[in-house]
């Protein structure tokens, strides 16, 4: 029976990414800098719309589970896709890179396979227009127990929560795994997914997981607060582990009643798709590998500073070799 060392559960995403200017946007009434959900009707004017696409297999989640595999890892990933080109592409791709695609497509899946259209613009910043499709249909009987209880860490998607299979999925996922002695965290996903689910995020943060990961205005969210300083305090009183992203001005961990502050170097992004992701991937490969807090934040900050550097979001250089010449490996 094999033991992986992270498991992933989330949304299976088939990313499609284009440059654009701010105008096109404008013009494609694109909200810039954020994830927005659409229907299929909107999915197909966008992907005409756009030019020079790149396709990936993604979801935050998944790409983080990519990153983390790509360090070396032993890794699966808990995701729906459809029977269809982009969900065989989808599958085909992950096992390709060595994650375990726990769940094969679909055959006759009640919707088509989910796809989110990506609108980079000249200052590296992404706006998002994510059809669900089929993942958003996950459900228990997408989590195989046997995998599950086997991860010695286990990272979870908060976009899940948006309907009651996922959440329900989720939390068998979390059970699973804790059953097995493993630990649970949870990536919060946006403050717009807080927004929705404020009461059931702090709920699960305070009484089932072991870490929490989210970016500086997802932890406020939380709250309901503009003082991070003060968020940050009360969401370390619910869980044991914190890791809070703040862009240029670094990470803060908050673990176990001590701070731990971690300075990183400022970079004009090419694409910031997936820098929270790539971060999140460093971190929990630092934590699977027994290193300690900061340290895991400063291989999260080399993870990130790579993806940030080209289109995509998933590493492209050696992220292990770049680690070893930064002295963290």
């Amino acid at each position: 029976m094999k033991t992986y060392d992270l498991v992933g559960i989330g949304n299976a995403i088939v990313d499609v990414i284009t440059q654009n200017d701010d105008a096109f946007l404008d013009r494609m009434t694109i909200q810039k800098g954020i994830m927005q959900l659409i229907e299929t009707d909107r999915a197909e004017v966008l992907y005409d719309a756009m030019d020079n696409r790149v396709q990936t297999p993604g979801g935050s989640v998944a790409n983080t589970i990519a990153g983390a595999g790509a360090l070396g890892l032993s890794t699966a990933f808990i995701g729906r896709v459809h029977d269809d080109d982009l969900g065989r592409f989808y599958a085909s791709a992950m096992q390709d890179v060595g994650i375990d695609f726990v769940n094969p497509p679909v055959a006759g899946g009640e919707l088509p396979t989910s796809r989110s259209m990506i609108f980079v613009s000249p200052d590296g910043e992404r706006s998002m227009n994510t059809y669900l499709g089929i993942s958003s249909e996950l459900s228990s009987d997408d989590v195989p127990a046997d995998v599950a209880g086997r991860a010695k860490i286990m990272f979870l998607e908060g976009y899940l929560f948006d309907k009651d299979k996922g959440k329900a999925a989720f939390m068998e996922a979390a059970r699973d795994c804790r059953a097995g002695g493993g630990k649970i965290g949870i990536a919060i996903s946006d403050p717009f997914c807080v927004e929705r689910h404020r009461a059931d995020f702090l709920n699960l943060i305070e009484n089932e997981l072991d870490y929490v990961l989210g970016n500086e205005d997802e932890i406020k969210s939380l709250f309901e607060s503009d003082d991070l300083d003060d968020s940050l305090t009360r969401v370390a009183a619910l869980c044991d582990l914190v890791v809070c992203t703040r862009s240029g001005d670094g990470v803060t961990v908050m673990a176990e009643g001590q701070r731990i502050d971690v300075a990183v170097e400022k970079i004009v992004p090419v694409d910031a798709t997936g820098a929270g992701d790539q971060f999140a991937a460093g971190f929990l490969f630092g934590m699977a590998t027994g290193r300690d807090y900061e340290t895991c934040a400063r291989i999260g900050c080399v993870c990130a500073g790579e993806v940030i550097r080209h289109i995509g979001p998933r590493p492209e250089a050696d992220v292990r070799a770049l680690l070893e010449d930064a002295g963290l490996l």
